[in-house]
């Protein structure tokens, strides 16, 4: 098997420093304030130009996370709206680093809403989009009006998504603490997922901090989490997609994590 690039969820100032102090060979981190509206922005020093630049010459991939707050699919137009022009804010920015993508969570909709309209909404903000880097959608840990975290979900979304123009930009990232705290066993979670989304693109490794189908987005370190560890190497070997750990800590913690994911590819 090749190497898979691993890595993790980093302070935005210095991400390649970030991966080598990781031993890693990507990093993923936000453009600005993960729960605000404001726009984008590039902390590395020089700016974007710079940090494409020299990311590429140390041989690091960079990822970028959209805002915690942006849900496309809500009914309610002050949130719908701008998150719709914030994503594609994330992605003009990502381009301008030379990102591998840019992850956004699959929203929800609120317990009067119906489903259908959240899919119809994925459709138009896909369709609307200029999407200059893979926009990765990621499954989601709670709600029981979310757009991606049950399966069946999934490939709702996907085939609202599937009728644009751009379904081709659109790829997935797969976050085993999602899954997990969701509802869906890991075993063999990577071929029932590529069953409705043909691809995987990106793996969040996560442990998680509570039990099966409990809801809740609460990371933790590899070992100090219930996920299942038999699961959760299946998925990274089967997925056979670049890795990035959101775990709590910092390098020590970090290179600790991703030594046993390492483990089991």
């Amino acid at each position: 098997m090749a190497m898979i690039a691993m890595g993790a969820h980093v302070d935005s100032t210095d991400p390649i420093a970030e991966a080598k102090a990781r031993g890693a060979q990507l990093s993923q981190f936000f453009l600005g304030d993960p729960q605000g509206w404001k726009g984008p922005r590039v902390d590395y020093a020089g700016g974007a130009a710079a940090l494409k630049a020299d990311a590429e010459a140390a041989g690091i991939a960079l990822y970028v996370h959209a805002p915690y707050v942006l849900n496309v699919a809500s009914t309610n137009n002050r949130i719908r709206i701008p998150s719709r022009q914030q994503l594609q804010k994330q992605l003009t920015a990502a381009a301008e680093i030379g990102a591998a993508g840019v992850i956004v969570h699959g929203g929800h909709l609120t317990a009067k809403d119906d489903p259908e309209a959240g899919f119809t909404n994925w459709f138009k903000a896909v369709d609307g989009l200029d999407i200059a880097v893979p926009l990765l959608i990621e499954n989601t840990a709670g709600g029981t009006k979310a757009m991606a975290r049950h399966l069946e979900s999934i490939d709702r979304l996907w085939a609202a998504i599937g009728a644009s123009a751009n379904a081709d930009k659109v790829g997935f990232c797969l976050d085993t603490c999602h899954a997990h705290a969701g509802g869906n066993e890991l075993l063999g979670l990577v071929d029932r997922v590529r069953a409705i989304t043909g691809r995987i693109d990106l793996i969040h490794a996560n442990d998680s901090r509570d039990a099966f189908d409990s809801g809740a987005d609460r990371h933790a370190n590899w070992g100090a989490g219930q996920c299942d560890p038999e699961g959760a190497r299946d998925v990274i070997r089967t997925a056979g997609a670049p890795i990035v750990v959101e775990t709590p800590g910092g390098p020590d913690e970090h290179r600790a994590d991703l030594a046993w994911l390492a483990e089991g590819l």
